[in-house]
Parts: C-alpha cells; structure tokens; sequence
C-alpha cells in the first residue's frame, strides 16, 4: 500500500528543488526524520540514493546544453569519493544502528543545514568580499582547493546527505568566478551524482537503506521536479532563498531541541539505573 503522505512529501521537495535546485537533501532528510519518525542513518542512506536517481536527470540535460565544467567536477570527485568512501569505514565501525551514530547524524545534519542556509542568506555579500581575491589565484591553487572543498562535501554528504546543493554552488562560485551561473549549478549537480552514489551504495552495504521508501518519494518527486523548474522563472530568486533558508534553519532548530532531548532522557536513564 503506498503511503499519499510520502508521495505528497516527495511532491513537495521535489517541487522546491526543481524551483530553487537546492533543498532535495537538505529537506528530505529532516523531513523522514521529524515527520515520519524513520531512524537517521536509514533516512540519510535512502535519500542519498533517491538523490543519485533525481540528480542524474539534471545531470543529463546539463550535459546535453554543454553547461558543465568538467576539470571542476573531476577536481572535486577526486576529493569527495575518497572522502566519502572513508566515512563509510568510520560509520561501519561506529555501529550505524546505533545512538552514536544517530547522535553523529543528528548534529552533523544541524550543522549541515545551518551551512546551507548561511550560503543562500549571505552568498551575495560572500561573493562581493572575496570574489576579487578569488579572481587573483593560478590554475594549481584552484585545482588545489577544490580538491579540499570535494573532501569537506565528501564527508558532508556521506554523514548528511545535506551539502552538495547550495554549500557547493557557493563554493564553485568564489573558485570559479568568470564561469556563467548555469555552468556552475551544472558542475554542481554533476558532481552531485558520483557522490550521492557511491555514499548511497556505502549505505545500502551497511544496511541503512529503505527501498520501498525510497521507490515512494520518487513517484512523487519527479513530477514535482519537472512542474518546479517550469515555475522557477516565475518566482523572485531572492524570495525562494530567503524562504528556503529560514526553513532550513527551523528544521535544524528542531532537530538540536529533539537531540538534546534525547539525550537528556538518556543521562537521566544511566543516572537512575545506576542509583538503583
């Protein structure tokens, strides 16, 4: 029986990322989380997959319109893959069904959003600071950082699911600034797919992925994609960031209130049973 509640909830965030193209992690894994009470690192590992199957359409059709730069993407996946592959080790040792790794989880994804939606608030005043700078470094030292930045995205990503949207735009735009917008939400969206794979893929090996879920959310996602990006010229960008951003930074404050919660109830747990 397929749930309307998860197909109506893919609809939706299928909807903003079509309109905004950022908010399909960053709203989805909060959202398994808050609403539908699923376990974090199952929540992460099935949108982490869900990404791959929604992103590799986006990839395509910047790949038809040639408005991906290439040596980006290579230079960032040669950074996040790693990355993300050791991540994987690290969370297999952890015990991924565990309460450390739903606490890692937890707080990785409040700070992730939190992230995200800094860059949507201040990418501008980011951009006006440092674009100048920016603009001034050779070839080596971009290729340089943005290895460093695939990395930072490469662990993001793999704990989260959130980062690879907005924190990786702004990242690409203050790294390549004389590259038009749609090349580098391009580059953005292509390196999206290897990493939300291989990190997904990673997931699934250690169990924490939801197919029938994940099977769900993309029977309504998809058409909300497509109905999103038709409406997204006809809503002020600045409205749609500042609206995503304030969503965003709700959610994380949510999450925190429930984590520190949780924890509470914990230490008081340990303390009672070791009173008696």
């Amino acid at each position: 029986m397929i749930d309307p509640l998860y197909v109506a909830s893919g609809f939706g965030v299928g909807l903003l990322v079509g309109m905004t193209g950022v908010g399909g992690g960053s709203l989805m894994t909060p959202l398994l989380i808050l609403l539908f009470g699923v376990h974090p690192s199952t929540a992460v590992g099935t949108d982490l997959l869900y990404a791959a199957a929604t992103k590799t359409g986006g990839s395509l059709v910047h790949g038809l319109a040639r408005s991906v730069h290439w040596p980006a993407v290579i230079r960032l996946a040669s950074g996040s893959i790693p990355a993300s592959m050791v991540t994987l080790l690290v969370l297999w040792q952890l015990d991924l069904n565990g309460e450390s790794a739903r606490s890692l989880v937890n707080l990785v994804l409040c700070f992730a959003l939190v992230l995200t939606a800094t860059s949507l608030i201040f990418r501008k005043a980011i951009m006006d600071r440092y674009r100048r700078r920016m603009e001034l470094l050779d070839d080596v030292t971009t290729a340089r950082a943005t290895v460093v930045v695939g990395v930072a995205l490469g662990v993001l990503v793999s704990i989260s699911s959130v980062g690879a949207g907005a924190v990786g735009v702004t990242a690409l735009l203050l790294l390549y600034p004389r590259l038009p917008m749609a090349n580098i939400v391009g580059s953005d969206i292509a390196h999206a797919v290897p990493l939300t794979l291989v990190a997904g893929i990673g997931h699934w090996a250690l169990g924490s992925v939801d197919w029938a879920l994940m099977g769900v959310l993309l029977i309504g996602s998809l058409p909300g994609i497509v109905i999103g990006s038709y409406c997204a010229v006809r809503v002020p960008e600045t409205v749609l960031r500042l609206v995503l951003a304030s969503v965003l930074i709700l959610v994380a404050s949510k999450l925190a209130f429930n984590e520190l919660h949780f924890s509470r109830e914990s230490i008081a747990a340990v303390t009672g049973s070791t009173a008696h």
